[in-house]
């Protein structure tokens, strides 16, 4: 994909864009697309950390949405070829190398598989959990081969993603706390409403100049894609029943997104920032 800018005064811009931004955690759509492109496999993200001096937690994360997206759209295709890669796996090609003949999840390839053979989703996890309980030498070997290869739907991977998420509410609830503004989080508030954000705010508050009721954190980088999903199935609704608020990618963002009224978006600056509460 480098060869794609290479040599071009395209490429000469967006390398000290990108510099720029992996402090200020703002990015022109065109750079994102440049990393989005580029991190087609684990072993980019630290390729490119050092070759553009980025941070590798933000690299991993954008290749973490084009590896899910990646996923939803090929789907399809593993599954209506099924049969056939079965009968390759039991011919004695490996999970791993039928993944990444359709360059798709090895984990999610090793399922499909599973249950292609009349296996069950729930025996597939066991195994994939617990490795050393598989007595046959060769299916533990593929097993511990995909969940190593596979750094977002391994249970590591899983967890890392779980992790990186109460972070992001960690440091949301910690900047709140800081400015003693009270609030309900997702927990206090299931049941009670159809959608909750991670911050329900006692009282509204004023930062930045905008007045918000509710904070959603999310630990992802906010391109069109994810903007847009995340507006849809909840952003929008909270406006509906909470009234306007505001929306943290800890992250960053894609500098030309335009959000719906009554949301607001803002990046890790947040916690520079000080409010108040209004009546």
């Amino acid at each position: 994909m480098l060869s794609r800018y290479r040599g071009s005064s395209q490429l000469l811009n967006i390398i000290p864009r990108l510099r720029k931004a992996s402090r200020l955690k703002w990015m022109k759509n065109e750079d994102f697309k440049y990393l989005y492109d580029r991190l087609k496999e684990p072993s980019d993200i630290d390729a490119l950390s050092k070759e553009l001096n980025l941070d590798r937690e933000l690299l991993t994360v954008i290749y973490t949405q084009r590896h899910q997206r990646e996923c939803i759209k090929k789907h399809y295709r593993i599954k209506r070829d099924a049969p056939r890669l079965l009968r390759s796996w039991r011919s004695g090609e490996t999970l791993l190398d039928i993944s990444r003949r359709y360059e798709f999840s090895p984990v999610l390839t090793g399922l499909i598989l599973f249950n292609e053979s009349g296996r069950s989703n729930k025996q597939y996890w066991a195994l994939v959990r617990n490795p050393e309980s598989i007595t046959d030498k060769d299916l533990r070997q593929q097993i511990e081969e995909v969940t190593a290869a596979d750094i977002i739907n391994s249970p590591d991977g899983d967890m890392r993603q779980k992790l990186r998420g109460k972070w992001g509410e960690k440091n949301l609830q910690d900047w709140l706390d800081s400015q003693g503004i009270t609030y309900r989080t997702e927990n206090d508030l299931r049941g009670n409403y159809t959608k909750t954000p991670d911050a329900l705010l006692d009282k509204p508050i004023v930062v930045n100049g905008w007045k918000i009721n509710w904070i959603e954190s999310k630990a992802s980088f906010g391109d069109f894609v994810e903007v847009n999903k995340n507006t849809r199935k909840q952003l929008q609704p909270y406006v509906e029943l909470f009234g306007q608020g505001l929306v943290v990618y800890w992250f960053g963002f894609v500098d030309e997104i335009t959000m719906e009224d009554g949301i607001y978006i803002t990046d890790s600056s947040l916690t520079r920032l000080n409010c108040r509460s209004v009546e």
